[in-house]
């Protein structure tokens, strides 16, 4: 008696765990809903990039013209004036 008990007990708790389980059908558009979550994640990443790089050249720019308007106010407002070479002396 045990034997055919314990048979349909095993028998049960397998039909029990395959009604459970997702069909093939279920993974493939779990999958596909992931696959599109990751591209638009990406699409993202990508525009996060795009800005980043915008605003990198940018700031390279405006810390080029600070040197450029550094440079020109160090250099003297009205520089000495240069005196013409002597003529050399004839013989």
């Amino acid at each position: 008696m045990r034997k055919p008990f314990a048979f349909a007990l095993m028998l049960a708790a397998a039909m029990g765990l395959a009604a459970c389980d997702k069909s093939s059908e279920d993974k493939a558009q779990d999958a596909q809903k992931h696959a599109e979550q990751a591209q638009e994640k990406m699409g993202e990443a990508q525009d996060k990039v795009n800005d980043a790089a915008k605003e990198n050249a940018e700031a390279a720019k405006d810390q080029a013209e600070a040197q450029q308007k550094a440079v020109e106010e160090s250099q003297p407002a009205n520089p000495a004036p240069t005196t013409a070479p002597a003529e050399p002396a004839k013989q």
